[in-house]
């Protein structure tokens, strides 16, 4: 259980900038998925929406977003001390400061209050769970409804007990609906260090100067927060300048969970050929791999990221219509790709056919795998199209066939992926912690993550009698 005061030093701003929390990757979301989204922005009181996610909610104001806000509580337990302000004045002050910061942030007259308790919400967790569905319905039904749903609410480990209770709700909602979760932090800040493992993980959206100036004007529109209440004791600023820095960011950040669909199976490897056939039939080119700069770029930067300027013998997981392979080819003395798609492996075999030492086969993995061993595995784009327990065993095959200080390459789309059970960032994530390989290289950017892992040499036999 974490216990902290608003009035303990804490962390300063300067420790987490110095830690690079700058350097945190981006949120896998463009403007344009963003647009079509519908956010559900969940607040336990008056001015958390606007530390934690004002940003964020200027730019969906300003992009068109469908969003509505639920505010759980007035905030009346601010000041518990005050000798000039009695729970009620406060509350209705906090209410109407509430009003005045989201109408700066766009989003004025799309909020409810749900009129819950002050330092209570952990025992109405049934209450706001059924809100924040009602919100959810109220979004999709609206004309030209969202496609998928996020909800956005405090970080469930914020250490502040409403904070931490409407998390939970929260998470439990979009875990079981299949919304996506953007959860943001706000007391973590001030208790936390960089050593605190938490935020290692989490991703940030760069806020563009409009959105920056909304939240600046709608931080002060809570001014029995930021200002005190009077010269009396008890009435004494609640949050501290020092606090306040680390929501001046050019950025805000948040632990990201992408959405699913609810009841949705999973695809099988069974299913590969037929899936996969389908798409290769409707163009020659079904992700546009010859005429896109982003593939092209793509490319160029998986080519980079490999350690080791050749290999004796690669292995390409899902190579479509070959034209990474054509690149691989180069660095490699020969070269075995994969594809599910009867249809793909056709067409890659006619735009590699010139290459002697390239051989393309058709394989559904991870159920069959070639023979013999290897000393580079690419596997692009493909993790996400198995279920968690075939990547499981794909990572077994990687490990059995891959020969003693060979590299495997893992590049995958950071966005969410309709239809499928997983996204880029968890298998990168599951590759890391099935393998435990020594990192070479890590690339990511808002819309792929391109990783290097390589496995270990063997170490020599101990001599007899050696400890």
């Amino acid at each position: 259980m974490v216990t902290f005061s608003h009035t303990d030093r804490g962390t300063a701003e300067s420790a987490w900038a110095a830690a690079g929390l700058s350097s945190a990757p981006d949120l896998p979301l463009d403007g344009n998925e963003l647009a079509r989204m519908g956010f559900v922005i969940l607040a336990a009181h008056p001015d958390d929406e606007t530390l934690g996610a004002g940003g964020l909610a200027a730019t969906l104001s300003g992009l068109g977003a469908a969003v509505e806000v639920l505010l759980c509580t007035a905030g009346e337990g601010s000041h518990p001390e005050s000798p000039s302000h009695t729970p009620g004045r406060l509350a209705a002050i906090r209410l109407e400061e509430f009003g005045h910061g989201l109408a700066a942030l766009g989003l004025e007259g799309r909020w409810r209050f749900l009129g819950l308790p002050d330092r209570g919400l952990g025992l109405h967790a049934e209450a706001i769970a059924g809100a924040v569905r009602e919100a959810a319905e109220r979004l999709a039904a609206s004309p030209e409804g969202p496609r998928r749903l996020v909800l956005v609410a405090p970080y469930r480990a914020d250490g502040h007990a409403d904070h931490d209770a409407l998390g939970a709700v929260a998470a439990g909602v979009a875990a079981s609906d299949g919304h996506g979760l953007l959860e943001y932090p706000i007391w973590y800040w001030h208790w936390a260090g960089p050593d605190h493992p938490g935020w290692r993980d989490w991703v940030k959206l760069h806020l563009g100067p409009a959105a920056r100036q909304a939240k600046d004007r709608a931080m002060a529109a809570h001014g029995s927060q930021v200002r005190p209440l009077s010269p009396a004791p008890g009435d004494e600023t609640l949050l501290s300048e020092d606090f306040l820095y680390h929501f001046a960011r050019g950025y805000e950040m948040f632990a990201w969970t992408p959405p699913r669909t609810a009841g949705d199976r999973p695809h099988r490897s069974g299913e590969a050929e037929q899936i996969f056939d389908a798409v290769h039939r409707r163009a020659e080119d079904p992700w546009d791999y010859a005429s896109s700069w982003y593939e092209q770029r793509k490319r160029s930067l998986t080519l980079a990221v490999l350690p080791r300027e050749s290999y004796p013998a690669g292995l390409e997981v899902g190579c479509s219509i070959g034209m990474l392979t054509a690149e691989l080819a180069a660095r490699c003395g020969s070269l075995l790709a994969l594809d599910a798609s009867g249809v793909a492996v056709d067409r890659a075999g006619q735009r590699l056919g010139h290459l002697g030492h390239v051989h393309v086969d058709r394989m559904v993995v991870p159920g069959s795998w070639p023979d013999g061993t290897f000393d580079l595995v690419v596997l692009s784009e493909v993790g996400y199209y198995l279920p968690g327990d075939e990547l499981a065993a794909l990572w077994d095959r990687v490990e059995a066939t891959l020969r003693p200080g060979g590299t495997l390459l893992l590049c995958h789309w950071r966005h969410p992926v309709d239809g499928w059970e997983l996204d880029g960032e968890t298998v990168h994530a599951r590759a890391r912690e099935r393998l435990g390989w020594q990192p070479a290289g890590l690339y990511r950017e808002r819309d792929f993550i391109l990783e290097a892992l390589v496995a270990p040499e063997v170490l020599p036999a101990a001599e007899p009698g050696t400890a």
